[in-house]
């Protein structure tokens, strides 16, 4: 049984989420931007709670038109490394493709590697930069095409079975 679940956030999670954002990131949203972007629409945004009901990570997406946009995804440091990011970014698919989008796409930071390989594991590649995107790094911008069709579904399943089984 996994130590980590995954639920919708809720608005009564943001204080903890900004927490998080502190922790994670140079430049951390505000509390009154994750309220926005929780109450916006075309917006879904999932957390990860340990057994204590910690929350230990996040995630959200925008979708425009047919195209889902990863916003954020973080993950609290001690608890890295336990696919905790791969399960936020197969339920954030999930919830993009229940929602009609046919393609993703996000900006990570060029110094994260980690994060790339990630994301590369779920088909997406670098197809540009944008610069100085973050305070003083540019940003890699990463798409998946077609995440609406069988073969991308295989992948998808596949790694939801694997990362269920170690988290």
């Amino acid at each position: 049984m996994s130590q980590v679940s995954l639920r919708p956030m809720k608005p009564s999670d943001v204080p903890a989420v900004a927490n998080i954002e502190s922790d994670v990131f140079e430049s951390p949203w505000s509390i009154g931007v994750l309220k926005e972007e929780l109450g916006a629409p075309r917006r879904t945004y999932v957390v990860a709670e340990d057994k204590s009901g910690d929350l230990v990570g996040y995630a959200g997406v925008m979708i425009v038109e047919d195209d889902a946009h990863v916003t954020t995804i973080a993950v609290v440091p001690q608890m890295r490394g336990r696919g905790i990011a791969t399960r936020l970014m197969v339920s954030l698919i999930n919830a993009v493709l229940a929602a009609g989008a046919r393609h993703l796409t996000l900006e990570v930071r060029e110094s994260n590697a980690q994060a790339q390989r990630l994301y590369e594991r779920f088909g997406m590649t670098t197809v540009g930069r944008r610069k100085n995107y973050y305070l003083n790094e540019d940003a890699v911008v990463m798409w998946a095409t077609d995440i609406d069709s069988a073969d991308y579904r295989e992948r998808l399943d596949s790694i939801a079975e694997t990362t269920e089984a170690t988290v």
